[in-house]
């Protein structure tokens, strides 16, 4: 399955039709199917134990196939994430790319999560791997950084430069409004 999760190809099925394919893709070590169910949970909003769980044994089941648009932890506020993203598109292609990272919070009183919004011409996971290495790093990332959260930006990938400096403080400034603790976006 090489669809986006932002079209969520399972919305239209019930919840038990969810769970059943989420148990026969544990079972087929079948990741890109696995992550649909637990992506589509999610964003019915689903108890956090419930995907914690559902992660959890996705990883233990088909660790290879999963696709890096799923994220490894529980986030409560990813609907709302997607949901902001999707407003956003770039006319023109080009190099640049939009990208997100998951910030750990978990010392401060604003909640344990806050995101990244930056802007590359590197793939979301290269530009990650500088930041933690300290090459060109932002701080915020350097010393929070946990994860980049693909799904939502898939769309916001290979975009032109003028474009992509625009969604990139445009992006931030909206999920700050929709109360996400959020860095970068300059």
């Amino acid at each position: 399955m090489r669809i986006s999760p932002a079209s969520r190809p399972l919305r239209t099925r019930s919840r038990a039709e969810v769970l059943a394919t989420l148990d026969a893709a544990f079972g087929t070590s079948n990741g890109p199917l696995g992550a649909h169910c637990i992506h589509e949970l999610w964003m019915r909003g689903e108890f956090a134990a419930h995907i914690e769980t559902a992660l959890e044994k996705l990883w233990a089941h088909a660790a290879k196939s999963v696709p890096e648009w799923l994220p490894m932890r529980y986030v409560d506020w990813l609907p709302t994430l997607y949901e902001v993203t999707a407003h956003f598109r770039a006319e023109r292609k080009g190099r640049s790319n939009i990208y997100l990272i998951l910030l750990d919070y978990a010392d401060r009183r604003d909640g344990p999560h806050g995101i990244y919004v930056g802007m590359s011409q590197y793939s979301p996971a290269q530009r990650f791997d500088q930041h933690k290495a300290g090459i060109r790093a932002a701080g915020s990332v350097l010393k929070r950084g946990l994860e980049v959260l693909t799904g939502p930006t898939l769309h916001l990938q290979s975009i032109a430069r003028p474009a992509a400096a625009r969604i990139e403080g445009e992006l931030a400034g909206a999920l700050r409004d929709a109360g996400l603790l959020v860095q970068g976006g300059h």
